[in-house]
């Protein structure tokens, strides 16, 4: 072996052991679900549009990659809150979320992967306490709760956004009050369904009493229509019709004019 090919080998065996020695910065996979956005130490910094895709990656040593799972999430958090009136509540909430796509470099600039913790928790209690304190307990709890939820939800959604997150789904799973507060509530709501029901009862009762007022009234106008339409004349000329169609029965022998009562036809004999 040579001078020439010595070096080579040198060179070759140093390049090896540098690859070796490098390797567990230098290559890197992003697996699915996962997202990667890389820091340039020694020139441009961290590069916040050029978003890696899940694959294998070949990083310069010196340069730092930071992975986020881009997967729906969740967090949950029970908290107490102040109603408007001061009375505390316990509330537990469960947020979806993931961070958007194409701005996790922009994500990362500001928060770094413990987002959650420094964006996501505290603004959701945030936007619960801000809207959650404009209401009575009450109202909480049973009659604008749908209404509570939607606030809470646009506002949590609105700041997440602006900050690079997308919000999937925000829950309120319960709502927890001191006990004698829920059971008065839960007995005025019960005394405001029977009165509902009471009322609807009442109103249902008028309105047969009404539609038996009209049908009556409308009877009655047609029996006056009738009684004064059926005069004498009338009357007689439906009974020298009714007779006539007597007399063609097979039944009838004889027939005597003018002898009934009011001059109407007399028929005499069935055989």
């Amino acid at each position: 072996m040579n001078a020439n090919s010595k070096k080579l080998l040198i060179v070759g065996g140093i390049v090896l052991a540098i690859l070796l020695a490098f390797s567990g910065s230098m290559f890197k996979t992003i697996k699915p679900g996962e997202r990667g956005v890389i820091f340039r130490q020694f020139t441009t910094g961290l590069d916040k549009d050029h978003i890696l895709q899940p694959g294998f990656q070949v990083i310069a040593p010196w340069n730092t990659l930071y992975i986020y799972e881009v997967r729906e999430q969740k967090v949950d958090e029970t908290m107490d809150i102040l109603d408007k009136n001061g009375l505390s509540i316990e509330v537990d909430i469960t947020c979806r979320f993931n961070p958007t796509y194409d701005r996790i470099g922009y994500l990362h600039e500001r928060f770094g992967r413990s987002y959650v913790e420094r964006l996501i928790i505290p603004e959701i209690r945030s936007a619960v306490r801000n809207v959650m304190g404009k209401y009575i307990a009450e109202d909480i709890y049973s009659k604008k709760r749908a209404e509570v939820e939607t606030q809470i939800i646009n506002q949590t959604d609105s700041i997440l956004k602006s900050n690079n997150v997308d919000m999937k789904a925000l829950l309120i799973r319960s709502i927890k009050l001191p006990e004698k507060i829920r059971q008065a509530i839960d007995a005025k709501l019960q005394q405001e369904q029977e009165a509902l029901a009471y009322k609807f009862r009442l109103e249902k009762e008028a309105s047969e009493a009404e539609r038996k007022s009209i049908e009556a009234g409308g009877i009655a106008k047609y029996n006056d229509i009738i009684n004064r339409s059926l005069t004498d004349k009338l009357l007689k000329m439906k009974g020298i019709d009714a007779t006539l169609e007597l007399a063609k029965s097979q039944n009838a022998k004889v027939v005597v004019v003018g002898s009934g009562k009011d001059g109407l036809p007399l028929i005499l004999g069935n055989n």
